[in-house]
């Protein structure tokens, strides 16, 4: 079985806390008074349901045994009333169960989409992707589950029991002792039960959490797959975790059979145990043929909630299980927006994070000291200092996995940096909202992200000021060629992932992205690496509108598109080791000159 590596998830803690229910209480007290009315309809149901054995009784020991019929009729009314009553109170419960269910559902399912919105890259870097999908499906599914025959329903299960007890020890103390001799058995099985399918439940909700991030893995890579001819290799790895969620979910089954079996058992025994003694009681006079017909209905719906309690007891360990991963998930730190008060270099209260009136020539973003790593003890950037002024355009070069995506990940605060500073205007970016930051700054990626929609959504992202912005900016980068000749325009539907346009034109939708936000900071990271030669050109002419009146950072393997820089910047091991510009990093003859005549063969 396959049970490590990326997939597996860590099982541990209690699988049955009151402190998971308690915070769970928060969702569901918006809906109090529903909850209010099923509370109150439960001792109705079980009082229709005790009275139905005790009206039997009745019938039998006043009128079939006597021969009276006589009112006989009004009995079986009675009777009727009370199922048509249990009936009409059974929907009410469910009704209001399970449609406070689906707004639980539906509010958690919200608050945990916009967590996961907040989390830090660092989060999805560790977490499968399936992984989450499963928390925001199937776990929160599970608490439906808990509603419609969970949690509430117990409770009146509960009530059920006690009245059965407190009716049969008053009809009969001797009969009622000889039916809970059973008990002992029955609690012992019910507490055996509880502890071996504790871990069960939540090996399987881990193990379809690894079988989900596969899934995903394999259907997003799945053109990789196939031109490499993995097809049955994968299989193979499938077959795996397939087998694991089986093989996990096998205990289940053995236990809640085994539980349903003997329960049923139990109430077999019980009920010969009454017909053995009750009939010698019969035979003594000591009691009617009523009460021991009675004694067997309620025996009968003393073990029937007992007998779904396997069933029960499954879905209350799985909500368990799922409340526990999604409140871990949950209390996971977001990104934070600004640092507090009390951390070094942050604002008093009551002042502005902006610095009001930035010293003379301070450059609008500054790197100092910086150092950076993704895994402890090996540093992407190691003390990298820079500083661009407004109206700059810098560009960044240097051999892959240099540190060049992390410059621009840690500007746009998708990490936070370990040492030294960032500062926008002479403001570290830590003190600043975390919106504010990534509003100033605006980045174009080497592998352009569509989204479902049309393509001025995917430009506008439904931002009402990048919507007015649309046009301007498509045209300002060169969209607009493109997209005017579609069906629809910027009205054209954009499949997933954008299948139905090119690699160069998804890039030049992103591209128009970037402009429509209006960002005081532009940085392209690779952004033309996608882009064949026939469309770097015309491209090239909407960069440089694009870039018109900002600051720019640019990341490029390509450097026929940056010699034009300002200044270019040259990164070796995380370390700043070239800057100036195209012609002087070519007389100095240092890495710059040797990338130059790798990529062109000359001086």
């Amino acid at each position: 079985m396959h049970h490590g590596g990326i997939y597996e998830e860590e099982i541990a803690g209690k699988a049955y806390d009151t402190a998971l229910l308690r915070r769970f209480a928060r969702y569901v007290a918006p809906y109090r008074l529903s909850i209010t009315v099923v509370v109150l309809i439960l001792p109705l149901v079980a009082a229709c349901r005790l009275a139905q054995p005790w009206i039997i009784k009745l019938a039998i020991d006043s009128h079939i045994i006597t021969g009276t019929l006589a009112g006989l009729e009004k009995i079986a009314l009675g009777f009727l009333g009370i199922l048509l009553a249990e009936s009409l109170l059974s929907f009410l419960e469910v009704y209001l169960l399970q449609s406070v269910g689906q707004r639980v559902m539906s509010d958690m399912r919200s608050e945990l989409y916009r967590h996961v919105m907040h989390l830090p890259v660092s989060w999805f870097d560790r977490v499968p992707t399936g992984s989450a999908v499963t928390r925001l499906t199937s776990d929160i599914e599970v608490l439906g589950e808990m509603f419609a025959s969970g949690i509430i329903t117990i409770i009146g299960d509960i009530l059920l029991l006690i009245g059965i007890i407190s009716v049969m020890l008053w009809m009969n103390l001797k009969l009622s002792l000889v039916t809970f001799s059973v008990l002992p058995v029955l609690l012992y099985v019910a507490y055996t039960f509880r502890r071996r399918m504790r871990k069960s439940f939540r090996e399987v909700r881990a193990r379809l959490g690894g079988l989900n991030a596969f899934l995903n893995e394999c259907i997003s890579g799945i053109s990789i797959i196939q031109i490499f001819n993995r097809e049955r290799d994968e299989e193979r790895r499938f077959s795996l975790l397939n087998a694991s969620y089986r093989d996990a979910n096998m205990p289940v089954i053995f236990w809640d059979a085994s539980l349903y079996a003997l329960v049923e058992a139990l109430s077999s025994i019980a009920v010969a145990l009454i017909i053995w003694y009750g009939g010698g009681e019969i035979m003594k006079g000591a009691v009617t043929f009523g009460v021991l017909v009675a004694f067997i209905q309620y025996i009968e719906k003393f073990f029937a909630p007992i007998r779904d309690l396997s069933a029960k007891y499954s879905v209350m360990q799985g909500a368990m299980a799922s409340l526990e991963r999604i409140f871990a998930l949950l209390d996971t730190e977001k990104s934070e927006g600004k640092r507090s008060s009390e951390e070094p270099g942050v604002d008093a209260p009551g002042e502005t994070s902006l610095t009001p009136h930035p010293a003379p020539f301070t450059p609008l973003i500054e790197f100092r000291d910086v150092s950076f790593s993704y895994q402890i003890g090996n540093d992407i950037l190691s003390g990298f200092n820079l500083a661009v002024q407004r109206g700059e355009r810098i560009a960044i070069v240097g051999e892959s996995g240099g540190g060049k995506t992390t410059i621009t990940r840690l500007l746009t605060r998708l990490y936070e940096i370990e040492r030294g500073s960032i500062l926008l205007q002479g403001t570290d970016i830590r003190d600043l909202d975390l919106a504010e930051v990534r509003r100033r700054v605006g980045v174009v990626l080497q592998d352009p992200c569509l989204f479902a929609g049309s393509i001025e959504f995917n430009i506008s992202l439904g931002d009402e000021q990048a919507r007015k912005r649309v046009r301007q900016a498509a045209a300002a980068v060169g969209a607009n060629r493109f997209i005017d000749r579609q069906p629809r325009g910027y009205e054209e539907e954009v499949r997933e992932r954008g299948s139905n346009f090119s690699v160069g034109e998804k890039q030049l939708i992103s591209f128009a992205r970037a402009v429509a936000f209006d960002p005081e900071i532009l940085v392209l990271d690779e952004a033309t690496a996608s882009i064949d030669s026939s469309s770097e050109q015309m491209i090239q002419e909407g960069i440089k509108g694009m870039m018109h009146g900002r600051t720019s950072l640019v990341i490029a393997h390509r450097l026929s598109t940056i010699q034009d820089a300002d200044r270019i910047v040259t990164i070796q091991h995380g370390i700043k080791a070239e800057e100036g510009t195209h012609e002087e990093l070519l007389r100095a003859g240092g890495i710059y000159s040797r990338l130059y005549q790798l990529q062109f063969g000359k001086m």
